[in-house]
């Protein structure tokens, strides 16, 4: 079974994208920001990693360029969700190494099209 870390400051958010992850036969674990996020990957790689931007401790884009540094770290699909839409930002996240990027709020429709997109379904 395919493995998706959930990275989001709000526990509401890490809930609801868990259901809709796991509704699509994944594994889901969850960080509350990207030092956490990281200490996890180190443990175990996921296939895929739902990523808020704005976190206290460690924000999303910092995790992302730490993320691929890190042995297998080129592995996970990484799809950010955030509020951030202003081009720049995708542009940074793709940057830094980004498969895909979402907007809050999301559904099922929509990971389910950028997992189907990103052929981890």
């Amino acid at each position: 079974m395919k493995t998706c870390l959930i990275v989001d400051d709000s526990r509401v958010v890490r809930k609801v994208a868990r259901k809709i992850i796991e509704s699509l036969n994944f594994t889901c674990f969850e960080a509350e920001d990207g030092q956490v996020a990281l200490d996890k990957c180190k443990q175990e790689m996921p296939d895929a990693v739902l990523l808020d931007w704005n976190m206290p401790v460690m924000n999303g884009i910092e995790f992302l360029r730490e993320l691929r540094q890190l042995d297998g770290g080129d592995v996970p699909k990484v799809i950010f969700c955030t509020t951030e839409n202003e081009f720049s930002y995708i542009q940074e996240a793709l940057a830094a190494g980004a498969n895909e990027y979402i907007m809050k709020p999301f559904d099922k429709d929509i990971i389910e099209g950028k997992f189907s997109q990103l052929e981890l379904i």
